[in-house]
């Protein structure tokens, strides 16, 4: 299976894979007036956007995926319903298993039980519901940057700070879905994985926000390990991991990451396997899974993402038992001002938080 993020920002890449990356870029160039167009449209009122009745938070990115919207979107929740607000999330479902719901849903379920994750492709009839019959006070629009149908109040944006800027090529020939210059109409610019990026790059990178979104807040935030959870439900100490011989395998957008995540925590990952983001495991993965442990007879636990597990929810794999290490988000600095502009907006839509849910 061809592995385009490495494609495409590969800096030991061969000259054959470098042509074939240029011939991508300049593919881009059509993509990318395709998608000035559609702004333009929304921009001046040619494409239509409908207001939900309820304040909208948007969550998104400018790329593909990897970013790590889940833990900020997690965030969000936690914030809101300290508040005492309810509060449901909005997304299009990429990925639904036969239960209806995908691996973020069923995450997010798992840390916020209270919490209505709402997949449809029409938003616009996923925000209805959650007013009239759900009763909610706000919505996280998920992964909703580019879907200007639903105007929101607040727009949140994530950036990869790790990624190379071979990566901010616009699709195909870079993981952008628009051009950096689109962070003018956020609120919020969140600069993701900043303590993994190379300073230099991190400073240019921030300059380049900077210029295309002068208004915004921009903060900083990395992802770091939680806990590591298991079947019977109990949340363990990530200490569990110094010098453990593991094995290691995720379906996420930025697989690299967790890996590293991993290694960090004192685990000698012994190997890995990775699969396409939110991809759904078969019996036959299982399957394989366990043949790949029986390979490893050091290895003393199979360690898996979050969004992995809440697919297998599996004790072991193989002989071995199998956890789940849980990230969250955590500002470099405390986003006071963000949670400033929270409170601002549930002041000015009349979100008292005061009812039960």
């Amino acid at each position: 299976m061809i592995d385009f993020r490495q494609l495409l920002t590969n800096p030991q890449a061969g000259v054959g894979v470098r042509a074939l990356r240029w011939c991508l870029r300049a593919a881009s160039l059509p993509y990318g007036a395709v998608m000035r167009v559609r702004n333009l449209c929304y921009d001046h009122g040619l494409l239509r956007t409908s207001r939900a009745t309820l304040p909208v938070i948007s969550v998104g990115n400018l790329s593909v995926g990897g970013t790590g919207k889940s833990p900020l979107v997690a965030w969000l929740a936690l914030k809101l319903r300290q508040r005492n607000v309810r509060v449901a999330v909005l997304s299009r479902g990429y990925g639904q298993l036969d239960n209806g719901q995908n691996d973020e849903a069923l995450e997010l379920e798992l840390q916020f039980p209270d919490v209505p994750h709402l997949q449809h492709w029409d938003r616009i009839a996923s925000a209805k519901l959650a007013s009239e019959e759900l009763d909610m006070e706000v919505l996280v629009l998920d992964d909703g940057f580019q879907h200007r149908r639903l105007a929101r109040d607040i727009d949140i944006v994530l950036l990869d700070a790790s990624e190379t800027p071979a990566s901010r090529w616009l699709l195909p020939g870079g993981l952008l879905r628009e051009p950096l210059s689109s962070l003018a109409r956020a609120q919020v610019v969140v600069l993701t994985r900043a303590a993994r990026a190379n300073p230099v790059a991190y400073t240019k990178l921030l300059q380049q926000v900077k210029r295309h979104a002068p208004r915004s807040m921009i903060l900083a935030a990395n992802h770091q390990p939680a806990n590591l959870w298991n079947a019977a439900g109990e949340v363990l100490g990530l200490e569990q991991l110094s010098g453990e011989p593991v094995l290691a395998f995720c379906a996420i957008g930025h697989p690299n990451s967790f890996f590293a995540s991993v290694e960090e925590l004192g685990a000698r990952v012994l190997d890995r396997r990775t699969w396409p983001d939110h991809h759904p495991f078969s019996a036959e993965d299982i399957a394989s899974l366990a043949q790949w442990t029986q390979q490893y007879p050091a290895a003393t636990r199979v360690i898996c993402t979050m969004k992995d597990w809440v697919k297998i929810q599996s004790a072991s794999i193989g002989e071995l038992p199998l956890m789940a290490l849980r990230i969250e988000l955590q500002f470099s600095e405390e986003p006071i001002e963000l949670e400033q502009k929270l409170d601002e907006l549930l002041a000015a839509r009349n979100v008292t938080g005061s009812a039960s849910t």
